[in-house]
């Protein structure tokens, strides 16, 4: 029996093998990513229990994959790294990280680590969900699960993009997400001639959404960093 889902980013093979051979031996299913872009992709399409990072991964850095994946869940994340300077721990927590573990590091350590983010984790998995259904004045209305959206009742049909767009700033109301980081958490792409995609789809979102940048009530632009969700709920 599978005790949790775990996700393990690392692209040193043998410090991999080993991870993973002792999670296994705990009955916990492993999937091993070798870059942080193949990790954010996994976590996109995977149901985890927890995350073991490293930072100093290829496409994607670890520090840029914790701040991604604590956007969209608050599993228990573990950095693993062979950074000891105090900055770069520091930094990684900041970012939401649960713990640091240096390398080289003990096995039986790193699974006293692991079980003790489960256990919390277990805990807060226990409490109630987030209601499925968000209501803001002006109108909006937003069915989570079924991924609809409605406009003075009527509904509002959005690509899944453009949802997604959507989903992540009404989550995280009043933050700033630049259009780096738009285009790099919804379209899990690094490539800066994306920033124009991610303009078109805030445009044609609040086109449909029936607003004007001058005057928002919904997506307000933070002139030279980027958007925020500035939304009331009801």
């Amino acid at each position: 029996m599978v005790q949790a889902n775990i996700l393990l980013v690392e692209d040193d093979p043998e410090i991999a093998r080993v991870i993973r051979d002792t999670l296994r031996r705990k009955d916990h299913a492993v999937t091993w990513a070798t870059t942080g872009l193949e990790g954010w992709e996994d976590f996109q399409q995977g149901d985890y229990d927890l995350v073991l990072i490293d930072l100093m991964l290829p496409e994607m850095d670890g520090f840029t994959l914790c701040k991604n994946i604590r956007l969209k869940s608050d599993l228990p994340m573990i950095i693993i790294s062979a950074k000891t300077d105090e900055r770069d721990k520091v930094s990684g927590l900041d970012l939401g990280a649960d713990d640091y573990v240096e390398k080289p590091f003990s096995v039986i350590e790193l699974k006293a680590r692991v079980d003790a983010q489960l256990r919390r984790w277990q805990r807060y998995r226990g409490i109630e969900e987030a209601v499925p259904l968000s209501m803001y004045e002006h109108g909006l209305k937003i069915h989570w699960k079924h991924e609809q959206v409605f406009l003075h009742d009527e509904e509002v049909s959005l690509t899944n993009k453009e949802f997604d767009v959507l989903q992540l700033i009404v989550e995280h109301p009043r933050r700033t997400f630049s259009k780096e980081e738009l285009y790099e958490h919804v379209w899990s792409q690094l490539e800066a001639e994306g920033l124009h995609t991610v303009t078109v789809h805030i445009r044609s979102l609040r086109e449909k959404l029936s607003e004007s940048p001058k005057n928002p009530s919904f997506i307000e632009t933070v002139w030279g960093k980027g958007y925020r969700f500035i939304g009331e709920l009801l």
